[in-house]
């Protein structure tokens, strides 16, 4: 619990279910934010050593898409190589 930085005697007051939501918001933003900086080129190297990261990685992809597809973000789209 030292990740949601709460006092013990805050978490022994904290209904079950609030932990468990406050828990899963922290999973997800460890995972929005885990690659970070990385592109996919470095991916792809780092990949070679150790195969996990490539999941982890789509895993990182998955969830920025669904929380900027929940956020109404829009790509902004360019003509530039049409002409």
């Amino acid at each position: 619990m030292k990740h949601l930085h709460m006092r013990w005697k805050d978490i022994k007051n904290t209904p079950h279910q609030e932990l468990v939501g406050l828990l899963l918001a922290h999973n997800e933003y460890e995972k929005f934010h885990s690659m970070d900086g990385y592109t996919e080129k470095q991916v792809s190297e780092m990949a070679k050593d150790n195969p996990k990261i490539r999941s982890q990685y789509i895993d990182y992809l998955e969830t920025r898409r669904k929380f900027e597809d929940r956020a109404g973000a829009k790509k902004k789209v360019t003509f530039k190589g049409l002409g």
